[in-house]
Parts: C-alpha cells; structure tokens; sequence
C-alpha cells in the first residue's frame, strides 16, 4: 500500500463541495459554526455504521431508512442539539432533508442527516431552514473546512484530512471531517464523521471496506467509557476517479480497505487525543497474543480502564494498574509472562517483566509519561497476534466540562 496524506477534507475528492454557517441552533451561540452541508455533483455509492447504543437519535433511523438502496448524494449536520429521545425527532430529521434537498436540487431520500449535541431538548427547526437558505449557492472546495467547525461540540480542533493513492492507473483521493471529544467508546465510538472518495465502487463493497477499516481503528477509541446516542460514520463515493468499479473483493478492494484503515487509524488518534479535557495520547500495543480477538481485547480493557487513565495524568508508572486490566480483560493470557514497557518521545523504560513488577528510574518513568503522546507496551508469549487501541488520560478537567455540559 502507498498512499500520502495531502492537505484538505472532505472536499478534496473529485466532485465533492461543503460549507457550514453559525444558524444559531442554541440560542447562546451567536458566532460559532453549527450547520453544516457536504454535497456531490452526482449520486454517490453510500453505507454507514451507526452507534451500537439501543437508544438513538431518530437521525439515524432517517438515515439508515435513506441508505437502504446504498445511495446518498448529500449530508446535512447540525451541533448544539442531538435531537434524540424527542417526540417530534423523527419529523424534524426529515425535515431537516428537506430542507438541504430544496437548497440543493436533490431528492430528500438522497440526503443523510446527522446531529450532535444536548440529548432530550427539541431541536429548532427555524434556525436549520434559515442556515440552510444562507449557505444557498456558497458550498464550495474551501467550505470543507468550515463544515469541520460546523459539527464540533466540546471538541477543540478541527478534525479534517484527506489520503491519495494509485489505483488502476487512476489518483484516488479519500477525504473526511470527524467530530469527537466525550461519550465516545468502543464499538462505535466514531461519533460522527463523513468521509467521501471519488473511488469507482459498488454500495456493497463500500460498506465492506467500511466495516474493516472500522473494526481495526474507530472502534478501538475509547474516551470515557460512554457510547452516544449519535454516533454516524457514513461514506459517499462519487466513482469520478475513473478506475474500473470494485464490485469484488479482489487486490483493489484490499488496496482501498488498507488505505482506508490507516487513514481511519490516525483520525482515531486525533479524536482520541481531543478527549474532554485530555492532556496527553495513549496508544496501547499488544503483542505476541495467543488470537487477534485476545489482543483486542487487552489493548481496549486497559485503555478504558479508569485507573489507567488516572495514572497517565499523574506521571505514575504504576505496572499494577496494567496488569490488572489485563486479567480481568476476559482474554485468554499467561499471567505469568506478561512485560509490560512505557514509551514516549523521551525515551522507554521497562517495568515489568515475565508479570512481576521490577525496580527502575522512577525520575526517567516520569520524564517519559510527562509527555503528551505515550505508549503502553504489553508483550504477551501466547501466540503472534497483535492489536492496538486508542484512548487518553483522565484530567480534572474532564468533571469540569461535563459538570455543566448543558450550559
């Protein structure tokens, strides 16, 4: 696989434009950005994954209802108000389609509709219909960027990229705005983020790809343990690249599958990184698992766990906090030939070893955990599978933030 990172978002593949305006969804907001539109210049091949939480925002039972025939050809995503656990969410997410398909010149049906916010306050309509008629005629190749401001909530960066790779002779671009920073968990924890592509591929294909990519990097975040009502991963392919269709999963399927999992895998370390109140990265590395299903398992229990993260706040390279996420993890693990290694820009230092704690630098430990990207090693001698996952670390800011989410 080659493919290079390149500047720009969701507008970066062939047929793609954006923009996203301050239409004032809650009534404090007077500046911020918090309506956003993406749209193709034609029908795109479409499939999403959505929250694994039973109780869900009736955008997603629109969306998913608009996706059953694998097309879309535009998105429209309001923050500041999730419209979930709503009496009339179900009407307000159609009409919301609506109101995009009229701006745009395209069926409802072809619309995929997404919101991110306060969950259980009825979402305004007014303000959708005038921030939609507002951004009228101005969606553009530079919109891509102010339609990343649109969908943020707590977070505080703009989540965009955009990947190339050769494909059939043909430059494929892949794009893609994400929006995350607390309730995000494992097994969707994407919270939302659109991705297009002007890759030739059927609807079939693209929900396969998408499924693997996710299951490697998106769902192997972990912030806080919470999984929305909201989450929505949803990719449009608009075929303009010219490359022959994949209709198969033969070596070009693969190609865009692992082009796809890279790329996902480092929006995972920036939504991971934003977490509510983070200061710092973590990247846990499993290896020599006796399955991948083992792996997996290990890296996301201590990655969720709370002590874990408490102590990477703190400096403290406390191995017991690890170990004991391993062994209630559930996977199959010889605890007795367990190492486990801390790693950062500052250099790595061993902890323990074959499962019995060692003594070492505290000082160096410390140094190496003060920074703001670590990783935690853990070497199992079980079998060759290996895994990582995604989280951050627990600050006293993250209680202050959700404290008073609502205001």
């Amino acid at each position: 696989m080659d493919c290079k990172f390149i500047a720009g978002g969701v507008t970066a593949p062939q047929g793609f434009t954006a923009q996203g305006v301050c239409a004032s969804i809650k009534p404090s907001n007077t500046t911020k950005r918090d309506l956003a539109l993406i749209y193709c210049d034609t029908l795109c091949n479409s499939a999403a994954v959505f929250t694994k939480n039973l109780v869900k925002s009736d955008t997603i039972y629109v969306t998913q209802k608009h996706l059953e025939n694998g097309k879309a050809q535009a998105v429209v995503v309001n923050s500041g108000n999730a419209n979930a656990c709503n009496a009339d969410g179900y009407e307000k997410a159609e009409q919301m389609c609506k109101l995009a398909a009229d701006a745009l010149g395209v069926s409802a049906d072809d619309v995929i509709v997404a919101s991110t916010g306060v969950i259980g306050q009825e979402l305004p309509i007014e303000p959708v219909k005038k921030g939609i008629e507002a951004m009228r005629g101005t969606l553009s190749k530079d919109g891509g960027t102010n339609a990343a401001e649109a969908i943020m909530t707590t977070d505080t960066v703009k989540k965009e990229w955009a990947v190339q790779f050769e494909l059939d002779g043909k430059t494929v671009t892949v794009g893609g705005i994400a929006k995350g920073s607390g309730m995000i968990h494992i097994n969707m924890g994407t919270t939302l983020s659109f991705v297009t592509t002007d890759l030739a591929i059927s609807s079939q294909m693209l929900k396969e790809a998408l499924l693997e990519a996710v299951e490697e990097s998106y769902n192997m975040v972990s912030v806080d343990g919470d999984t929305s009502t909201n989450d929505t991963l949803a990719i449009m392919a608009s075929g303009m690249a010219g490359n022959k269709e994949i209709t198969e999963k033969n070596d070009d399927y693969n190609t865009f599958t692992a082009v796809l999992t890279e790329a996902f895998k480092a929006v995972a370390k920036k939504l991971a990184a934003d977490g509510e109140g983070a200061s710092k990265l973590l990247i846990c590395k499993v290896n020599g698992s006796k399955t991948k299903n083992d792996a997996k398992t290990i890296a996301k229990s201590i990655i969720c766990s709370s002590l874990v993260k408490a102590a990477m706040f703190g400096a403290d390279a406390n191995c017991g906090r690890i170990l004991c996420a391993v062994g209630y993890s559930g996977a199959e693990v010889n605890v007795h030939n367990i190492d486990v290694s801390y790693r950062s820009a500052k250099g790595e230092i061993l902890v323990c070893k074959d499962g019995l704690g060692l003594a070492f630098d505290e000082e160096k430990a410390k140094e190496i955990l003060l920074e703001n990207e670590i990783e935690i090693l853990v070497s199992l001698s079980d079998g060759n599978a290996s895994a990582e996952a995604y989280g951050c670390d627990l600050t006293y800011d993250y209680v202050k933030i959700n404290g008073d989410y609502r205001t």
